[in-house]
């Protein structure tokens, strides 16, 4: 197959793919990966982990005009390595692992998945703003949602398998990972179908409806999990930052997985602004339903759960509650105690906007004073501009491990 890409972008691929999994083999690397393992499974760390992610600032520290490849396949293997190798040198606890992902492919038996068009773009900006049309536009719109069901195709999931062994050739291995289509985040999807207004006041006004729709939501996202788990496909996701763990529920040596041998993450970002009774009945109540099936849970991301610390605890196999920048610190730190790790978000606004860190200095200093004695990770994330400083993540990087030190 690699006659149909060109020698210049298989060489460029692999000499990148090669220069990754040095850093993947490495031992600093497994030094990080053991330091993720201690936090989540409550052990004590020689440090807290620190970590970055980075959304569309991605373009500004790897424009497309640094990619060589012309094959757009060769060109995305060869983004996603750049982007490796740029990571390597921020300095945080990023962790790689030898080999290259591809996803096993479920599809929807029927389009579109809910019986109604999601994310049609009506509008966007260069710096990266757009707006959805929402195709729920009257209450009686909820009676054309549809609960999906999936297949696995085996056939396009050894075709992809094949194409990407093909160009790495045999600078890194192809592994085949599944996870369930449909994630337990109904709250953002009944938002890309209604819009966040609208879904205010149904919750209020119509509660019916929404109900009806969590419940097909919830169904679909089911039948999802059951076609992933049935067709053999999972494998475990323990080595992914943020919830890099040993093994969850002793996994067979061989063979599939199961969904109990899984973690999943969610959050609520969509109900922030919704108060504890009615997050719970409107979202958790359902989301419930599909963490149950999972062995570890990740919950949070930039809304505030300070005020919901008692429904958040209630959640089955919960592992990691995430505190955001909004959330109140002290009062996550009393409820959770030691008998979770504590995701301690930062704020990319403090990081990236100011000349200094001066002010976020005094903040990690302040929250881990806090956090001494507690299981807790250390991450920034939706860095979307870096405002021409692209050395600001390496400056933090060096930061935030200077102080998980000093607290360590």
């Amino acid at each position: 197959m690699s006659a149909s890409f060109s020698q210049s972008d298989l060489r460029i691929v692999r000499e990148l793919a090669a220069q990754v999994m040095e850093l993947a083999l490495s031992e600093e690397h497994e030094r990080r990966r053991q330091r993720w393992r201690d936090v989540n499974e409550l052990r004590k760390p020689d440090r807290a982990p620190v970590w970055c992610r980075i959304a569309l600032a991605r373009r500004e520290v790897l424009p497309d005009s640094d990619l060589q490849c012309e094959d757009p396949t060769c060109r995305g293997m060869e983004r996603s390595l750049r982007y490796d190798l740029y990571k390597a040198t921020v300095g945080d606890d990023e962790i790689r692992e030898p080999w290259w992902s591809v996803r096993a492919v479920i599809r929807p038996e029927e389009t579109p998945l809910w019986g109604l068009q999601t994310k049609q773009s009506i509008g966007s900006t260069e710096v990266g703003g757009f707006k959805y049309f929402h195709p729920i536009e009257t209450p009686d719109d909820y009676e054309k949602l549809r609960v999906p069901r999936f297949y696995y195709d085996p056939e396009a999931t050894e075709r992809a398998a094949e194409q990407t062994q093909d160009i790495l050739g045999d600078t890194m291995a192809v592994r085949v990972e599944g996870h369930p289509p449909v994630a337990p985040m109904q709250q953002n999807l009944l938002e890309s179908l209604r819009g966040m207004g609208p879904m205010m006041e149904d919750l209020a006004f119509r509660p019916e409806m929404v109900h009806r729709a969590m419940a097909k939501i919830t169904e679909g996202a089911l039948n999802g999990m059951r076609v992933a788990e049935e067709a053999g496909v999972l494998t475990p996701n323990n080595h992914e930052p943020m919830f890099c763990s040993d093994p969850v529920n002793d996994p067979p040596a061989e063979g599939p997985v199961g969904l109990h041998n899984l973690w999943v993450a969610a959050n609520s970002q969509e109900f922030d602004t919704v108060g504890p009774a009615m997050h719970e009945e409107f979202l958790l109540s359902y989301q419930k339903v599909l963490f149950q099936s999972f062995g570890r849970v990740q919950y949070g991301c930039c809304e505030s759960l300070s005020n919901k610390t008692d429904i958040v605890l209630g959640i089955p196999n919960l592992r990691i509650f995430v505190s955001s920048f909004w959330s109140d610190l002290e009062e996550v730190i009393e409820a959770c105690g030691t008998d979770y790790c504590i995701m301690w978000r930062q704020s990319a606004a403090q990081v990236t906007l100011p000349d200094t860190l001066d002010e976020h200095r005094a903040h990690l200093d302040w929250g881990l004073a806090l956090l001494q004695g507690h299981p807790y990770q250390i991450v920034l994330r939706e860095i979307e501009t870096l405002r021409g400083r692209n050395n600001r993540l390496h400056e933090w990087a060096k930061l935030a491990i200077e102080m998980a030190e000093k607290w360590a």
